[in-house]
């Protein structure tokens, strides 16, 4: 039963048989055929508007096969009510919803409500909230709403989410909002792939790097020398070297076969948002990506951050934020002027990017920017302090993207090959009082933490730990730290996050929780503390108690981390109005500290968001 938590259930392709891919596709179309009011309405999948959105407390959500085309070539998704992304659901605070889930496919399916607290039988997790939804049955998940704000729904099952099965979630308070806006957007990223993500991931164990043509060039080495010396510049090279790793292996995948869209639109066709000159506008960005990290700006305009995973924020004004894989931020913007604004998302590792224009007119364009130069980690990304300074400087300042190739940047293209890591779990409790090297020692590491290859010692799931990992709670990130010094952007931080309420439980954690997030690059193995999921016991919690939870990232990969059912709350320095999120990215060689109240019974999931880390980078939590 392990096996189904985490999603990473694909049909092989002999036990998907041919027949059974067919009978699917007639259930699709018998399911089409269906007339059952608005909620069966549809959607292009490649409307430049986005999905439709379905507004009461009663849903019909049809999962199916849908045939699409975001490339030039058609491919077949997993997708609800035939449409890619999802239709958005309109929920009210206070009312309980029902939705009908009908599963069309071969396989089982689920759906998983994002960030919503509900009870766990809900959850839609298999192996832990309920069985899965058979083919050709349906199942009905029912729940109050006891939040308002944007969150979104998703797969939990196989390779669906990444397949297209993903839609957003906009629940309306039952109060006046604290802000004031005129129209109101959902703004979905995401990422598509021609190949078959179960494609995806055999290449990545066969071979980590696959996916990354940044590699380090001689030009690169020359200008290195010229400007750090042969003498470092050889041991920066031989450290690399030793280690087995590359300094610019930023995302596993890329836009070498991902098609970065927004609301289903490919950059080539870009979504629209029409406006009227002084508007305020509200754009709900939900990160529905399986792989991508985005880093989100509109030039011209500052965004005022108003909400963070659904939850109402004291309002701060940035340039760019990143958002994390299964994140939520809120933003209101007013165009002073009839000009049309670019909506620009960029990936994390600069090989792609997507967009969408917020325009008067929809015959009005705007200048799509030129990404940013390609990130290359430094020593504080992989947990080092010495020469950390130095590092960071350089490592801001990587490559030059080409910024002449929009078009090219997120088209799969030819096989090729490269370097790079999965698989992985196991947690470690200890008190407030102990001592930092007493968790290691639990976990079976011991003291020293030296970065080094350490298969020999801890078994093949890890292969580094941080030496001095720093606190990723004021951090931007890689590629952004140098943003206010050189662009003269204003990057969006945790420590800039403040609940607009008071904390609502402000009672001190009676135990503390030290999660390692490790893994082995060389043969993409993830895991907790160095065990996979599969070999690991579930994290107990007593209910009703306080806890601090600490994520160290040992690895020099960006980890979004979600833990289903609780809200984790970020210790930001401000105990007064603690932040609650339900997805925190932990930077690489860094770590993030947040609490939580065990305040619903029964089993969870807490995994990496990533899908291609989730397998082993996942836990089961019992709260009792």
């Amino acid at each position: 039963m392990k096996n189904r938590l985490y999603g990473q259930q694909p049909l092989t392709r002999s036990s998907m048989s041919r027949r059974r891919f067919v009978t699917g596709l007639a259930a699709t179309g018998a399911c089409l055929g269906l007339g059952a009011g608005s909620a069966l309405s549809m959607a292009s999948p490649n409307s430049r508007q986005g999905p439709v959105t379905l507004r009461g407390n009663q849903f019909d959500l049809n999962v199916a096969y849908q045939a699409v085309n975001f490339t030039g070539k058609s491919r077949v998704a997993t997708a609800i009510n035939a449409s890619v992304p999802a239709p958005i659901l309109r929920w009210r605070e206070g009312e309980r919803v029902r939705l009908r889930v009908k599963n069309n496919l071969a396989e089982d399916t689920s759906i998983h409500w994002h960030g919503i607290i509900l009870p766990s039988g809900m959850d839609g997790v298999p192996g832990l909230s309920f069985e899965g939804i058979k083919p050709g049955e349906s199942f009905e998940y029912q729940f109050d709403v006891n939040q308002s704000g944007t969150y979104w729904y998703h797969s939990h099952s196989g390779y669906q989410e990444p397949r297209g099965m993903y839609g957003a979630i906009v629940i309306d308070p039952k109060e006046p909002e604290p802000f004031s806006y005129d129209r109101d957007y959902v703004v979905m990223l995401s990422d598509w792939s021609d190949e078959d993500p179960q494609d995806i991931y055999a290449k990545l164990k066969k071979f980590s790097h696959y996916y990354n043509f940044s590699q380090r060039t001689a030009g690169d080495l020359w200008r290195d020398i010229k400007e750090k010396g042969v003498a470092q510049t050889w041991r920066e090279r031989a450290m690399w070297n030793h280690m087995r790793m590359s300094e610019t292996d930023i995302s596993d995948v890329t836009g070498y076969t991902y098609t970065y869209l927004m609301n289903g639109a490919t950059p080539d066709e870009g979504w629209v948002g029409l406006f009227k000159r002084g508007e305020k506008i509200r754009l709900r960005f939900i990160n529905a990506a399986s792989m991508t990290i985005f880093d989100v700006r509109i030039p011209g305009l500052t965004m005022t951050v108003v909400a963070a995973d659904g939850q109402n924020i004291e309002p701060v004004s940035v340039d760019e934020f990143r958002l994390g894989v299964a994140e939520t931020y809120d933003v209101i913007v007013q165009p002073s002027d009839d000009s049309a604004y670019t909506v620009f998302a960029q990936s994390i590792d600069r090989s792609g990017f997507t967009r969408g224009t917020l325009t008067p007119d929809q015959s009005l364009q705007a200048v799509v920017p030129a990404m940013d130069a390609a990130p290359i980690l430094g020593h504080r990304d992989m947990g080092m302090d010495h020469g950390m300074h130095d590092m960071e400087a350089q490592a801001e300042h990587g490559a030059q993207a080409d910024h002449n190739q929009h078009d090219m940047s997120h088209r799969p293209g030819a096989e090729h090959h490269h370097q790079q890591p999965m698989t992985g779990l196991m947690t470690v409790d200890h008190s407030a009082h102990s001592d930092h090297a007493e968790p290691l020692a639990k976990a079976g590491f011991g003291s020293n933490r030296d970065i080094r290859h350490l298969a020999s010692e801890h078994g093949p799931h890890v292969d580094m730990l941080a030496e001095s990992p720093q606190d990723g709670i004021a951090d931007p990130g890689i590629g952004l730290r140098q943003h206010a010094e050189l662009h003269g952007r204003k990057v969006l931080t945790y420590a800039d996050i403040r609940n607009l309420y008071t904390t609502a439980d402000p009672r001190e954690p009676s135990r503390e929780i030290e999660l390692h997030l490790t893994g082995n690059m060389s043969r993409y193995m993830w895991s907790m503390n160095g065990i996979r999921y599969s070999d690991a016991e579930p994290l107990e919690l007593q209910y009703g108690e306080r806890v601090r939870i600490t994520l160290v990232n040992d690895t020099m990969m960006t980890h979004p981390m979600h833990l289903h059912g609780m809200w984790s709350e970020l210790e930001t320095g401000d105990p007064l109005h603690i932040p609650r999120k339900h997805t925190v990215i932990v930077q690489p060689g860094s770590k993030v500290s947040y609490l939580v109240t065990a305040d619903a019974i029964g089993r969870w999931a807490y995994h990496c968001h990533l899908i291609y880390h989730m397998a082993g980078m996942f836990r089961e939590v019992r709260v009792r």
